[in-house]
């Protein structure tokens, strides 16, 4: 049995099961298992979740799937075998959230659809995943993380004028359908606790996608006009205009910045000692290019050129203690390695004794003062079958049956 389940965390006594893989399927359980929840995850007996080989650097485990499973516990179970479904009913019976990816019809064809795991568990929340959301012409379709991106919107966020729209090396679609999951599941686990009725949960990567852009959709929606996209955004009115631009500093390092205001401005160009430059060329004031779109291309043509003289350390830290916001832009290990995401816990180091050495991990996004988090590892497959068949009640003659039949 894995060593990582002691008592921790605000979700101390929630029981999941959960019959899901990939990333979406994974992550919300994983975010209660780091919250003290007990997270039995159900695999097959020949080689587990595929993502048990995705990503695997030498001498290291899977990234991919440490990264979704750390704190789980691993049960398999060959699901085409009768005593194997009886198990799963039987540890769904005393379960809080029971979760599944499957493709769509698939868990109502093999006996686990909600109606049919409603009638053993009344309380159960039913936290179901999928790529397009339970309605609509492509419902039946499977989908991945590239779908929802393309669909959803995010390319065009972060696209520049003039080149192809292309979605993201990151799995947004699947991490914002994950963590929006975990908030769902738990919303309706405190219903079920407070009434006694359990619920099904539906989330979808497309889902998730749409909630992610935010007022910028909202904005698209009531102008019936696609936003201007690359290095800057301006909004509000002339009288109360606002900007967030982003520029290279002389060795090609960006950074940006975000202000609203006419005052917020002056002082911003001031400390960067650009101010009498931009007002001579009639950009004292930033309101001038709220409606121009060749006014904004001239000074965003003025900043390029003046943030090319010097270093992005520099401009950030001027312009952060005259109070505007400013942050460089990260690569993905500058941001690993970032003073405030270090300092907060947002990565952090587990000690892995299999593979003799302590790597860095993600942390929490959460701080607790009562009930830590705790970060654990993922599970050898399997890791969990006899304490977990045990305490249903399955002698360790039945639990060795099973395993030579290949049930689990």
């Amino acid at each position: 049995m894995s060593d990582t389940h002691t008592p921790h965390g605000p979700l101390q006594g929630v029981k999941v099961v959960a019959c899901s893989t990939a990333q979406a399927g994974t992550v919300p359980y994983m975010l209660m298992a780091d919250l003290g929840a007990e997270v039995i995850k159900i695999e097959v007996p020949d080689g587990g979740d595929t993502s048990r080989g995705t990503s695997v650097l030498p001498g290291m485990p899977s990234t991919y799937f440490e990264t979704n499973n750390r704190g789980v516990k691993s049960v398999t179970l060959n699901l085409k075998t009768p005593e194997a479904r009886e198990i799963l009913l039987r540890l769904i019976a005393t379960a809080d959230i029971f979760g599944q990816n499957f493709r769509p019809g698939a868990a109502e064809k093999n006996g686990f659809g909600y109606e049919d795991l409603r009638k053993i568990n009344p309380k159960l929340v039913y936290m179901s995943i999928s790529g397009y959301g339970p309605s609509g012409p492509h419902a039946d379709l499977p989908g991945t993380d590239a779908m929802a991106q393309a669909l959803g919107g995010i390319a065009e966020a972060y696209s520049t004028p003039g080149e192809p729209l292309r979605t993201g090396i990151v799995s947004v679609a699947d991490e914002t359908c994950a963590i929006l999951a975990f908030g769902g599941a738990l919303a309706a686990l405190t219903h079920a606790r407070a009434t006694g009725v359990g619920q099904k949960v539906d989330c979808s990567l497309l889902g998730g996608q749409i909630r992610l852009m935010g007022w910028t959709l909202t904005t698209t929606m009531w102008k019936d006009q696609n936003p201007v996209t690359g290095q800057a955004r301006v909004t509000g009115t002339p009288s109360r205009p606002g900007i967030s631009a982003s520029f290279n500093d002389r060795d090609g390092k960006p950074l940006v910045f975000q202000l609203n205001g006419g005052k917020a401005w002056r002082e911003a160009m001031t400390a960067l000692g650009f101010h009498a430059a931009l007002d001579q060329a009639g950009f004292g004031d930033l309101g001038v290019i709220v409606n121009s779109e060749e006014q904004r291309t001239a000074l965003l043509r003025l900043l390029d050129a003046s943030f090319a003289t010097g270093l992005r350390d520099d401009w950030v830290a001027r312009l952060r203690a005259a109070d505007i916001v400013s942050a460089p832009i990260n690569t993905l290990l500058e941001a690993s390695n970032d003073p405030d995401v270090l300092a907060n816990g947002y990565v952090t180091e587990v000690e892995y004794p299999k593979h003799g050495k302590k790597l860095k991990v993600h942390g929490t996004p959460w701080r607790f003062s009562e009930t830590p988090a705790k970060i654990g590892v993922a599970p050898d497959l399997g890791a969990d079958n006899d304490a977990v068949l045990t305490r249903i009640g399955y002698s360790a003659k039945e639990i060795a049956d099973f395993r030579q039949r290949r049930i689990v």
